[in-house]
């Protein structure tokens, strides 16, 4: 009997053991994210390509809430790709240096991966893409692995303080001057090299240590390099634009007469752009093609041989059209300018794409941030509509719960509550800001009256409506309760005929086309006319520094904001510009900017 029950006791023993082996080999390796402001599961998702579920296993709960400052639990992708990226978390004390030599990868190769990547932002929380290790680099790491029982003392130097991989055009010249050595040095640790002014495109070239550095080693460690040098080392070159070379690919026809006659205005806003940078000695080559409908292919347009010379794209309007535009410009290292959807993924893992429309979550964290810093004290009065609140529920459940973070608990009303029920929650000595849970016009034609009544018996008490972009397209219909009300509210698009650069905008436009605008929001004309303007003067005014510039770009925007942000590292850039617009008590009317 004993010995039964020790066999089963051994069994069960085995058993256990099994599943814990299982266990591990089925928990899939992961690296750390901290959570930015602005971001959501979606967008974190996105930028990795994995799923939210993938997400959501390693990080129970983060389904219902995740908050900036929180660090995540990522799943590496178990794609079976040799191509396919590493993720790593920079930990304490990690270099550049040290990680080519763990992942058997050139610093350049790592900088080419991570754009946004630089010597004062390389830190410890940081996320970066790794490239897949170099064959060649793993062949030399295997050769000069030494057994353990013939381990020496101290560290096995190579002759290459770093590997280079031969770029269209580049040669024997350009890239010993980049590196800061001879052409002779550079031969001599390239014997294949056989012709200095045509290298192989693609092959690899060691960079040894410059000649004083080496004959240094013979008389101490040798030297290991700096981030800060190692990014110097792969600073691209700056270079400058004599002529920008545009495209700018839209539906022009064979769609909805309503579709196309906005696109017509957004080229046409565009044009008068151009037309202003060509006074003042910006030199723009513009190509213009109909991208047709939304099931239309874009194949035979991005074969055409100038369009990979390039410099900027501007479109295009339709969702399937963006990844094939985008792949085809990060191939050909050309910019592509986004103008209308909020929705598409792309921009969080491709460095060449910017898009204008900001997506929901950051746009959102903007204006919670925004709302603060103006009502961080104030008395907060949601009234809750009976219409059109599916649109903006997920705006007030944020904002409320920014709210809370704060140790601010706001009031709440229904739409129908009396006038007595208005004056009930108002607190004396602070702002008091009304919040309807709707942006429809159905909601501010109940609202107003009463409001406005509220305002005139309680003249004393400070009283604010705050609201929706949407709100703008109502203007004509409420500009005296806007007023009235000391109204707010927030934009990435804004303009008005009360606005002078709006004026004179509008009568140019009427100039040049004999005709208005369309009434819709935003305008496209001023759209067109913001987005090449502001592109094409920053191409014209750094060159390919155009990134690191951005921000100094000291102009003054007609309708559209614009304060663009990389997503991470690896991607492009969103525009996180958010506007209040404020109709004070005084009749002005004021673009309050925060930054």
């Amino acid at each position: 009997m004993k010995k039964i029950n020790r066999l089963i006791c051994t069994l069960l023993m085995a058993s256990a053991c099994l599943t814990g082996i299982q266990a591990q080999e089925e928990t899939p390796s992961y690296f750390l994210h901290t959570i930015e402001r602005g971001q959501s599961l979606y967008s974190i998702a996105s930028m990795y390509g994995i799923s939210q579920a993938d997400i959501v296993r390693l990080n129970p709960g983060s389904d219902q809430k995740i908050l900036a400052g929180q660090t995540l639990r990522i799943p590496q992708s178990t794609t079976s790709n040799e191509h396919m990226p590493t993720f790593h978390t920079i930990a304490a004390g990690e270099t550049l240096y040290a990680l080519t030599r763990q992942y058997h990868t050139t610093a350049e190769a790592i900088c080419d991966a991570n754009p946004g990547l630089s010597a004062d932002n390389f830190r410890i929380g940081q996320v970066i893409r790794i490239p897949a290790a170099d064959p060649t680099l793993q062949k030399e790491a295997q050769a000069v692995a030494t057994p353990a029982s013939d381990v020496v003392q101290g560290p096995i130097e190579s002759p290459c303080r770093d590997m280079h991989k031969v770029k269209r055009r580049e040669t024997v010249y350009s890239i010993s001057r980049k590196y800061n050595i001879s052409e002779e040095e550079l031969i001599a640790a390239n014997p294949e090299i056989k012709n200095k002014e045509k290298l192989k495109r693609g092959s690899w070239l060691c960079i040894p240590y410059p000649k004083a550095q080496t004959e240094a080693k013979t008389q101490g460690p040798s030297h290991v390099p700096t981030d800060a040098e190692l990014f110097q080392a792969n600073k691209d070159q700056v270079k400058r634009f004599k002529t920008i070379r545009t495209a700018v690919i839209l539906p022009f026809y064979n769609v909805a007469r309503s579709e196309a006659a906005r696109m017509i205005e957004y080229y046409e806003g565009f044009l008068m752009a151009v037309d202003s940078l060509k006074r003042t000695g910006t030199s723009v080559e513009l190509y213009t093609y109909n991208s047709g409908s939304e099931n239309s292919s874009l194949a035979s347009l991005l074969s055409k041989p100038e369009m990979k010379q390039m410099d900027i794209i501007f479109g295009p309007l339709y969702q399937p059209h963006i990844r094939p535009l985008a792949d085809f410009a990060q191939k050909n290292h050309i910019r592509l300018v986004i103008p209308f959807t909020s929705k598409d993924n792309t921009v969080f893992s491709n460095p060449y794409v910017y898009q204008i429309n900001t997506p929901q979550s950051y746009l959102y964290s903007e204006v919670y941030d925004h709302f603060l810093r103006q009502f961080g004290k104030a008395n907060i009065i949601f009234i809750e509509a009976t219409t059109g609140t599916k649109d903006k529920a997920e705006f007030i459940k944020g904002l409320k719960e920014e709210l809370r973070r704060q140790g601010i608990a706001p009031a709440s009303l229904k739409e129908d509550a009396s006038l007595e029920s208005l004056k009930a929650v108002l607190a004396t000595g602070k702002k008091n800001v009304f919040i309807p849970t709707s942006g429809s016009n159905v909601t501010l034609i109940n609202l107003l009256p009463k409001l406005t009544l509220l305002v005139r018996e309680m003249p004393e008490q400070d009283i604010h409506l705050f609201g929706y972009p949407e709100w703008q397209t109502y203007t004509k219909d409420h500009l005296d309760s806007f007023f009235e009300l000391d109204t707010y509210f927030y934009s990435s698009f804004y303009t008005n005929n009360l606005l002078p650069a709006a004026t004179n905008f509008t009568r140019n436009y009427q100039k040049w086309y004999g005709k208005d605008m369309d009434e819709r929001y935003p305008k496209f004309g001023m759209l067109g006319f913001d987005t090449g303007f502001f592109f094409l003067k920053g191409l014209s005014a750094y060159g390919t520094e155009f990134e690191k510039d951005i921000q100094q770009l000291n102009l003054v925007p007609i309708q559209t904001g614009f304060k663009f942000q990389r997503v991470n590292n690896w991607g492009g850039f969103i525009n996180r510009k958010v506007f209040f617009v404020h109709f004070t008590k005084n009749y002005e009317l004021i673009k309050l900017d925060f930054d």
